[in-house]
């Protein structure tokens, strides 16, 4: 059991780690904090925290260092996290409102996080589970060539450009558009798959208008199916680089897991969050995902109705209080942002 002292020593110790990656002796702590102890006192609450495998010596006679099981008792008593500056809350607000579309939102998310914290930023597009369709467009662009768009109601959307088997004349393209808009729009995006799907396995098509019914229907379909998928945005993955010498081993790993994507969905979708919001997963704890060296801090935004995640990946040396507040923050502003644009539509 540690003392409340032994948590401020560790305290000490993560703070100072993470600012001079110096391996942190009682001397320095004494200097450096106002514990009103002498160095040898400080010296037997370090050889406790040792003991409950807090910290570590990387070397021999040096300082000690915080191990994963330090990192994450830090982490669940953090008393406060650092909160923002006044100043990088009015860049967010700004910089996430000039937003044109859910996709530029996103992508404005992780590049704001990445610049706040130096870290890489994730952020998951909302669900679908429970999205409708909301919109589909059917835009002749002349002969064969038309432009189908899809928009469900939380914000996704898909442009697809596609060629008919015959030209339309202008009533015949309105047929089309009509038919559509009745077999999809206003319809959970899995109830709208399945509509599509009942209309293709149904009686061949007879005329253009059903043919290019049929065409369109197939395009939505698709890329419904693409909707379907989890997906990810990812800003500053060049941060890894500047920062390899914080990973003992490879941090290939790592690339690997953002280019594939796979595995940080089945991390953050796994990640258990406290009454904020707010979810880690520090080294260790991510060894089923391969990622032991690196941790993730995570906080749930609301968006249309769904839960989903921002969060960001880094060494396990990283600030946490600062980075806890700077996803907690965005999230905040990205919840509210999609909760204005549900509300306007």
């Amino acid at each position: 059991m540690v003392s409340e002292r032994g948590l401020r020593v560790l305290r000490a110790i993560v703070q100072d780690y993470v600012d001079t990656n110096e391996p942190v002796g009682s001397k320095a702590i004494v200097d450096r904090h106002q514990f009103g102890v002498s160095a040898a006192t400080i010296r037997n609450d370090m050889a406790l925290l040792e003991d409950e495998e807090l910290i570590a010596a990387p070397h021999t006679s040096s300082g000690r260092v915080p191990t994963d099981k330090g990192y994450r008792v830090f982490v669940d008593h953090l008393a406060e996290l650092r909160p923002l500056s006044g100043g990088q809350r009015a860049a967010i607000s700004t910089f996430l409102t000039e937003a044109v579309d859910l996709d530029d939102l996103l992508t404005r998310t992780v590049r704001a996080l990445t610049q706040l914290t130096g870290q890489v930023a994730i952020v998951q597009y909302p669900s679908v589970a429970r999205a409708s369709v909301s919109h589909v467009e059917f835009v002749h662009l002349g002969g064969t060539r038309v432009v189908v768009i899809v928009v469900t109601d939380t914000g996704r959307v898909s442009q697809r450009v596609a060629f008919l088997q015959g030209e339309l004349d202008a009533e015949e393209v309105a047929q089309v558009k009509a038919s559509i808009a009745a077999l999809v729009t206003g319809k959970p995006v899995a109830d709208a798959a399945q509509a599509i799907a009942d209309l293709t396995a149904s009686a061949p098509a007879h005329t253009r208008v059903d043919e290019a019914v049929r065409t369109v229907a197939r395009i939505v379909a698709e890329e419904l199916d693409d909707f379907r998928q989890d997906k990810l945005v990812m800003a500053g993955s060049a941060t890894l680089a500047k920062r390899e010498g914080d990973f003992r081993g490879s941090i290939y790993p790592l690339l690997e897991a953002i280019e594939e994507q796979v595995t940080l969905l089945r991390l953050m979708g796994e990640m258990v969050a406290d009454e904020q919001g707010l979810a880690a997963s520090i080294g260790r704890e991510n060894a089923p995902f391969g990622l032991v060296e690196a941790s993730v801090v995570t906080s749930d935004y609301d968006g249309a109705g769904t839960r989903s995640r921002v969060g960001l990946l880094g060494p396990t040396r990283m600030d946490y209080p600062t980075n806890l507040a700077a996803v907690r923050a965005v999230a905040h502003y990205l919840s509210r942002l999609l909760d204005e644009d549900d509300t306007s539509r």
